[in-house]
């Protein structure tokens, strides 16, 4: 075979394997980062739950951390663990917001005097290659804005399940209130991952104990969340 000809032919092979390295490096880069993370945690001693927090990560897994008191006027405290997966919807909406608000990475704070408290709020910011973190009480930026408020929201839906939890084992009949409430909210959107609540909501469609109407609410909220 003549040598140019042998040349040609490595030049073709090799402009065909290259690709296949190139992918093949991307992958595995992307298979050993460390997926992003987005935490909000709240302390306000004159709510319930008194603290919690939320931790987010890229590519789904989440966690769910709450203590309080059962009541205002108890001192028995309670405390609720979930591990969930967030939607994809839901986890692009956070990270869209955290790139918004500069990955928390400056004080975002707005200082303002006379602005009445409503709780210590942390948001922490980690990927493999840059970190942030930001404590505020109020701020004038619409990203936080709008990353404080669906995590609040996130954390109303969770808190109504671990209520819910509890109400199907000592005190049926406080459902359908419970229920009520959550239909108000999810009217006007104050409702986010309802499938992260799915398997006490379909705990409580299956049991013959409870009232057909509070069943039929449960249902309704899990078909308003795409759950059918």
């Amino acid at each position: 075979m003549p040598r140019p000809f042998q040349i040609f032919c490595q030049l073709i092979f090799a402009s065909l394997l290259l690709p296949s390295i190139l992918l093949s490096s991307i992958l595995a880069y992307s298979q050993t980062e460390a997926p992003a993370i987005v935490t909000f945690t709240l302390d306000f001693p004159a709510s319930q739950p008194e603290h919690y927090s939320i931790r987010i990560q890229s590519d789904g897994p989440s966690r769910y951390q709450s203590s309080g008191r059962f009541s205002t006027d108890s001192d028995e405290t309670d405390s609720f663990d979930l591990d969930f997966t967030a939607t994809a919807e839901t986890r692009q909406k956070i990270f869209d917001l955290a790139a918004k608000a500069g990955f928390f990475q400056k004080d975002l704070d707005a200082h303002h005097k006379g602005i009445a408290f409503t709780g210590k709020k942390v948001l922490t910011y980690k990927d493999a290659r840059r970190s942030g973190e930001c404590t505020y009480n109020y701020s004038t930026n619409l990203a936080v804005q709008e990353l404080t408020s669906l995590m609040q929201s996130l954390s109303a839906t969770l808190e109504f399940g671990h209520r819910l939890q509890y109400d199907r084992h000592y005190q049926k009949l406080a459902l359908e209130q419970e229920f009520k409430r959550m239909e108000q909210m999810a009217r006007s959107d104050q409702l986010v991952e309802i499938t992260a609540i799915r398997p006490i909501l379909d705990q409580i469609i299956a049991d013959p104990s409870v009232i057909n109407v509070t069943r039929a609410r449960a249902q309704r909220l899990l078909e308003r969340a795409g759950v059918h």
